[in-house]
């Protein structure tokens, strides 16, 4: 599902126009990304937690000049759904 397959499918249940519905998931991912910026998770309760993920330093390769290079620490966004959220995904899976 794409952001305006999400748009068009908020608008078909809702009928709040497209333009409010784009406005507002556009606010909604750039507050996941300000807050995960500020290294502030964002817990959504029954839907789960954005946050940032620690990554070791460690030796990496370029294979086409077949050297190795350090990468340093780093954080890269993560996701944790919640139990409720996982149970479902499961159980559409597990009836097929």
């Amino acid at each position: 599902m794409t952001k305006s397959d999400l748009v068009n499918e908020i608008h078909e249940r809702t009928g709040i126009e497209k333009t409010q519905i784009v406005a507002t998931v556009e606010a909604w991912m750039k507050l996941i990304k300000n807050n995960l910026g500020e290294q502030k998770a964002v817990y959504l309760r029954g839907f789960g937690t954005f946050y940032a993920k620690k990554r070791a330093a460690k030796m990496g390769r370029v294979i086409t000049r077949n050297e190795q290079v350090f990468i340093p620490e780093h954080h890269i966004p993560a996701f944790k759904p919640a139990k409720s959220f996982m149970s479902k995904v499961k159980n559409a899976y597990t009836q097929k």
